[in-house]
């Protein structure tokens, strides 16, 4: 597994679905920190297993300072929007940590 840093920001890469959502939600929230990990092996077996590669379960943690003010559901709605594409045709779960700075 690769680890890529860009500031506080690291994303655990497995290919390219992980480094397009690091993508994208750099460019649309702006995090001060982010942690993308594909949770795939987690779910062998499990509905929406991708045995070609994984890249099917993933966990964002993400910081921004975009959340200020939102509660927990609005950060949740700001990430899937920004990776609902990905959501529908690719990913078939994710799990979400956001907060702002400080929290």
């Amino acid at each position: 597994m690769q680890t890529r840093y860009i500031g506080r920001m690291s994303a655990h890469l497995t290919g390219p679905i992980a480094a397009e959502i690091t993508r994208r939600l750099t460019e649309t929230l702006g995090p001060t920190h982010l942690q993308v990990i594909d949770d795939s092996e987690k779910h062998r077996g499990h509905g929406g297993y991708n045995p070609n590669g994984g890249e099917s379960h993933f966990t964002v943690e993400i910081e921004s300072p975009v959340f200020a003010g939102m509660n927990r559901v609005a950060r949740q709605r700001a990430v899937n929007h920004a990776l609902a594409d990905l959501l529908q045709e690719r990913v078939h779960a994710l799990a979400i940590k956001a907060r702002t700075p400080g929290e």
